[in-house]
């Protein structure tokens, strides 16, 4: 592999200081992407995919450089230089997705609706992103919520009839760009500090334009898993040569759309999920287990063999996130129906708990899902959801073993989290003082940090003296982040938060409580579970539905070293 160096300028020889260069290579593609320090130098690790490069120059504000074919020797020197953006059209296109969604929820003056709308229609996709930030016609609106409804995204009605007035306000060229280019000023996007640009960043591509992958991890072997929810695929990613392999997922008679199919066509042309992958966890022996959340399973896989056995719920819809607890039994989210599972492979038991509802309404309509999934094969339940006034559902989300054995889980829409005994299954309910917590984890010393999905922040909360402290996350603009998911590394506790709308990933050091914004090379990352590998990097994927409208139309898997790599060394 070649080893490569440069220097980034503009056209009067200054440096350009904070400039993502990337070089892609391989069907599929792998890149890896350094950026320009103060004198615009920078230097790449090993570049091992073979073959010609495609060599990539970034910096808002500046055009992108491109060249294609190139071909590099080791110890290269390539001089890069941009091109200033003139154009503030251009300039405001270059922009995360969260700056843009900012202008709508600057249009939103009731607190409550603005958090209903960011819960809602931030978690299958980014909202403002170039696919997004449409002005539409009302008959346009009609259709884009209803098929948002359809898939969850349920908001009041007098909030859904007033969004497409709202989103197309705050959306018109002639007022977005005048407002994000004052927000910008005069000397634009600041560069990343020092610390993080000597992050590398590393995407191979993986599935296709109608994949989704959902959740990743990385396999005690080095090599990396990640489910496809809408291909309905396992797939494996040895990040040393590059190979990548798939197994599809066994779905016996069920149809598309698993157990929840409804009257008339699956809402997605291209998704061909009979049993819907999720989340997935390595099992104290090395099989890998993932929640079908469509097929109402479990499945587990046996890297050995290349085999998979699945075990159906007893109870409950949705089977959403898995941790394992020190006796190798599985705890697991049920979202759909408000219910905790465990299940021990070792005996084959295992019990759904019905967990508490805020309301008599929600509590009866949790009992009713049986009878409400058996009469929407024949009524299209789904559709009149969409049009009704956005009935709200508990939504068990994320789940984590603490250090001491004990089961605690979130609660999105009901804002609080939830303690189980392992023992004997009690369950204990704590509000949150913030809104939307999701998928948390516990640090070293059993402190669990929780991110407020909806109310961009996160939490460390202490189990002994029942404390909440929160961390604002600074994302400019203050308030548009829409953290969905956070690792905490047990090796110095650092948490790594998903900067879901902001094409980033954030690190917070909980010693010195600072945050680090990581930006990503490419537009449109939307990332929902992080893992560490043995040398503490960072992995997540990078999982918008659809994947068609992330920038170059595929999912990835990628990887932040956040400063390991070679440091630049003397050079011209």
């Amino acid at each position: 592999g070649e080893r490569v160096r440069g220097r980034v300028h503009d056209a009067a020889g200054q440096p350009v200081v904070g400039a993502m260069v990337t070089f892609q290579r391989g069907e599929p593609a792998h890149r890896v992407t350094v950026f320009s320090d103060e004198q615009g130098r920078f230097e790449t690790p090993v570049l091992d995919s073979p073959g010609d490069t495609t060599i990539q120059v970034r910096r808002i504000g500046w055009k992108d450089l491109r060249r294609e074919g190139v071909t590099l020797a080791d110890g290269q020197w390539l001089d890069l230089a941009l091109e200033r953006e003139t154009d503030p059209a251009a300039v405001a296109a270059q922009l995360p997705a969260n700056r843009w969604y900012a202008l709508v929820l600057e249009e939103v003056q009731d607190p409550g609706e603005r958090e209903e709308l960011v819960r809602q229609c931030t978690y299958c996709h980014q909202q403002g992103s170039w696919a997004t930030r449409k002005v539409r016609t009302p008959e346009e609106w009609h259709k884009v919520l209803a098929l948002m409804g359809r898939m969850g995204g349920l908001v009041s009605r007098d909030l859904r009839e007033r969004l497409p007035e709202l989103f197309n306000e705050a959306y018109a060229p002639e007022h977005a760009v005048a407002e994000l280019m004052q927000q910008l000023g005069p000397d634009g996007a600041p560069p990343p500090p020092p610390r993080v640009r000597k992050a590398v960043i590393d995407e191979w591509d993986l599935g296709s334009r109608a994949s989704m992958q959902h959740d990743m991890l990385v396999h005690p072997d080095g090599r990396i898993y990640s489910v496809d929810m809408s291909q309905d695929s396992l797939y494996r990613l040895d990040p040393k040569d590059g190979t990548r392999e798939s197994w599809i997922i066994p779905h016996g008679d069920l149809p598309i759309g698993g157990v929840f199919a409804s009257a008339g066509q699956p809402d997605v042309p291209t998704s061909n999920a009979h049993v819907g992958p999720h989340s997935l966890q390595v099992a104290p022996d090395g099989a890998v287990w993932i929640t079908l959340a469509l097929g109402n399973e479990l499945a587990r896989f046996d890297p050995k063999t290349e085999t998979f056995t699945t075990h159906p719920l007893e109870s409950g819809y949705y089977p959403h996130t898995l941790r394992f607890d020190a006796r190798g039994r599985i705890w697991y989210t049920i979202a759909a129906s408000n219910h905790l599972g465990m299940y021990d492979p070792s005996t084959g038991e295992g019990r759904q708990l019905r967990l508490p509802s805020r309301t008599l309404g929600q509590a009866v309509a949790m009992r009713m899902m049986p009878f409400l999934m058996w009469i929407g094969r024949y009524v299209d339940l789904r559709g009149r959801a969409a049009e009704g006034d956005g009935f709200t559902a508990p939504i068990p989300y994320g789940v984590d073993v603490a250090p001491d054995g004990t089961v605690w889980f979130s609660q999105l829409n009901e804002h609080r989290i939830g303690r189980v005994d392992p023992d004997s299954f009690e369950i204990e309910m704590i509000d949150t003082p913030f809104t939307g917590p999701l998928r948390m984890r516990f640090d070293s010393r059993g402190g669990l940090w929780i991110p407020g999905f909806s109310s961009n922040l996160i939490a460390r909360f202490d189990p002994q003296t029942r404390q909440f402290e929160e961390f604002p996350i600074p994302v400019e603009p203050l308030g548009s982040e829409t953290p969905y998911a956070l690792h905490v590394n047990r090796e110095n506790d650092d948490v790594w938060i998903c900067g879901t709308n902001s094409d980033s990933l954030i690190r917070f050091e909980p010693g010195p409580r600072r945050f680090s914004v990581y930006p990503l090379p490419t537009r449109v990352t939307y990332t929902r579970e992080i893992d560490f590998d043995a040398k503490g990097r960072v992995w997540t994927s990078n999982s918008n539905a659809p994947a068609w409208q992330i920038e170059g139309g595929m999912p990835r898997v990628l990887r932040l070293d956040p400063g390991t790599g070679p440091q630049v060394t003397a050079g011209r």
